[in-house]
This record gives structure tokens, sequence and C-alpha cells, in this order.
């Protein structure tokens, strides 16, 4: 009975202080902040009036969801004037149409010619027609593919002037509403809450006790509350010599957004090794 004993405490000490009995698993807590992961101040490319905004303060929005307008009428006609004549192929056809003539006309004159039944001004007349219509030709399709431009560069104003976001998360603040000026001021502040980011300031006597990738239990204030697994992302390489500290944040996962960011937390790593 007292080998058994003997030899549960052995593998609980060996387990506890590692094989060689030098490594010791631990834990410990540290006081942190949850964060947003992206806080973004959305504006808009263009100068022009306000024509409406399509979301308010606390909406949940898709990342390149249209979240507001300026005024696009100018654009948008600008956009279908060109289009239209992108699409306008008449005039290729019937220069196509001409050329195909004209090199057939060409081929025979100067098989008649090659058989002595036509004078030379005749097949010259008839190279020269044809080389017209390939001019003519050549130049419609150049005109065709500067439309072709002019409409990429048209639709590229047009996009300008509507607001698209930038990622998936919440409206936080919306600053302009319709018929006011946009210039350089931002529209709209959106905030991604899945990840959240919990940020932690390390006393330096931890150095070497945190990496990348390890795990730890997020508890969020009251009266939010509650256990959150979390992961480390960044332990930063500089310490502070002011303060003896680094930084360290975690990943938080926050799919169904129940965790809100500005929250003071405790973060617990366990059963870390000692160096």
């Amino acid at each position: 009975m007292r080998l058994i004993q003997w030899m549960v405490l052995l593998r609980a000490a060996l387990f506890l202080g590692g094989v060689d009995g030098t490594e010791e698993l631990h834990s410990f807590e540290l006081d942190g902040f949850i964060n947003p992961a992206v806080v973004s101040n959305v504006g808009c490319g263009a100068v022009g009036v306000l024509d409406e905004v399509l979301v308010n303060r606390g909406d949940l929005v898709k990342k390149g969801q249209i979240l507001a307008r300026l005024d696009t009428r100018v654009e948008q006609a600008t956009v279908e004037h060109t289009r239209y004549r992108v699409q306008m192929d008449s005039s290729i056809e019937l220069r196509q149409a001409r050329l195909d003539f004209a090199t057939r006309e060409y081929n025979r004159k100067k098989e008649l010619f090659d058989k002595g039944a036509v004078r030379t001004f005749d097949r010259d007349e008839a190279e020269n027609n044809m080389i017209i219509a390939q001019h003519e030709l050549a130049s419609a399709l150049e005109q065709k593919q500067a439309a072709e431009l002019e409409l990429e560069q048209a639709q590229e104003i047009l996009n300008r002037r509507i607001i698209r976001s930038p990622l998936t998360g919440i409206v936080v603040e919306r600053y302009l509403s319709p018929g006011e000026l946009v210039n350089e001021q931002p529209i709209l502040k959106l905030t991604q809450l899945h990840p959240l980011h919990v940020e932690l300031i390390v006393p330096v006597a931890r150095w070497g006790q945190i990496q990348e990738g390890d795990q730890a239990e997020v508890f969020p204030e009251e009266p939010v509350g509650g256990s959150h697994k979390a992961r480390v992302t960044v332990v930063d390489r500089v310490v502070d010599p002011g303060s003896g500290t680094f930084g360290v944040r975690l990943e938080l996962p926050n799919e169904d957004y129940k965790l809100p960011s500005g929250l003071k937390c405790r973060v617990r790593f366990d059963n870390l090794l000692n160096n």
C-alpha cells in the first residue's frame, strides 16, 4: 500500500515539475481591456453633397455593403452615355462590310489585270479603296476601345461616390446627414467586434512565459461576466524601460456579438512553464 502511494506521488511530481524536474507548470492572472479589432472612420473619395445614408448607429453591416451615396446624377448620366457609345457596333459592322467588299473588288481587279483585261488605273483604284477601308475599320475599333476606357473611368468616378463598408461590424457613430457637403471628413464610424482584441500590460518578470499561440481564459467584468477562451496573437518584442512592462494581445472570438468592447477583464493563463 505504501509503495502504491509513493508511486502516485512520484507521478504527480513528474507531471508538475517536468520529466527532468527542472520545469514547473503554473498559473497566473493579469488585468486587461477588451477592445475592437478594428475601428474605421469611413469617408468618401470624392467631394459632393450627401444624397442618402442607408445605416444608423447600432446597425450590423457586412463588408462591401453600401452605406451611403453622394448625389450621382451627373456621374450616372456620363456612365450611361459612354456605355451607349461602347455598345454601338453598327459603325464597326458597316466598316467591316466595306472592307470585305473592297478586298473582294481588289482581288477581282488584280486577277483581271494579271490577264490584261483591265488597266493599271483600275487595279490601283481598287487597291486604294481597300486600304482606305482598312484604315476606317481600324479607326472605328480604336474609337470603341477609347470609349471602353472612358466607360471604365466614368464607372470608377461613379463608384467613388458610393460608400461601401470596409469590414463586417457595427455602426458606432453617424457624423453626417443627407444634404450635407462631404469633403474630407468621415461620414460614419465602424468597429469590428469579431474577433475582439484583449490587450494586456505584462510585467517584465513574465518575459518568456507567454508565447504566441498560448490559450487563456478571459473573464469580463460584471455585469457581462462569464468565461471565454482566447488565444495569444502578439507578444511585443520591446520592453518599455520606464514601466518595466511589455504588451500582449489575445484574439477573442465573438461570433454572436454578445460581448461588447471597452470592458475591463481578468485574463488567466494556465499550465504555463516557468523558464
